[in-house]
């Protein structure tokens, strides 16, 4: 076991968190190296030397390398965005500004990390990539939801959560590549869609591609602007 690991290990004795702590400081190496190295496998490899662990104790922590990191940050980035919306008491809120502050504290959260969720956004572009893309937009919709009160339980639960994937996956996009006035802006008409949801509800049955869909049009306009 290498010294890192060690250290973490006995830190950690107590709550039996050492993989918890151990993949947060290979994710902190990533987001430094991810800007100039890529989001890669061989980025996720040199990310554990620099946080202290041997190839091996990396492959144990991240089996997937850069998919792995991939679900971290976007996890970090939820459990962030929902911190800065802890002072906010959705009830005092409409809907619409329930969802609007939901995403921009969501955008607010990535932007941290700006130069390195660049390379993430590319890297989730990747068509192989797709349904991981999929399921980490899906769970950052869902805990904002969440957080906007929604305890929905039928198709609604599930249209919803598609409608705020595809609007999440869009407006990062733009505020990575253009800013964030545009993402609010961007933002602030797509809510408009999801205002209309029962109309588009009566209208369209859901199709789970559409999801799909959305997301690779968002990321393919991310990687190749």
């Amino acid at each position: 076991m290498s010294d890192a690991a060690k250290s973490i290990a006995e830190t950690d004795a107590e709550s039996g968190d050492w993989a918890a702590t151990a993949e947060q400081q290979v994710l902190d190496q990533a987001l430094r190296l991810a800007p100039q190295e890529g989001w890669t496998a061989r980025m996720a490899r040199a990310a554990g030397r620099a946080a202290g662990f041997s190839d091996g104790e990396t492959e144990l922590l991240i089996p997937h390398g850069p998919a792995d990191l991939a679900a971290l940050l976007s996890r970090r980035h939820d459990a962030r965005a929902l911190t800065l919306l802890a002072e906010v008491d959705p009830d005092g809120l409409k809907i619409r500004e329930r969802i609007a502050r939901a995403v921009e504290a969501r955008l607010d959260a990535a932007a941290q990390d700006e130069a390195a969720a660049r390379r993430w956004m590319g890297w989730l572009a990747l068509p192989a990539n797709a349904p991981l893309a999929a399921r980490l937009a899906w769970e950052s919709a869902d805990g904002l939801w969440r957080w906007a009160g929604d305890v929905a339980t039928d198709e609604n639960h599930y249209s919803k959560r598609a409608l705020l994937a595809g609007i999440l996956t869009g407006a990062l996009a733009i505020r990575l590549g253009s800013g964030r006035g545009e993402a609010l802006a961007f933002t602030d008409r797509r809510i408009a869609d999801v205002m209309r949801f029962e109309k588009w509800k009566a209208t369209t049955a859901f199709r789970p591609y559409d999801l799909l869909a959305g997301l690779a049009g968002a990321l393919g306009r991310m990687r190749y602007r």
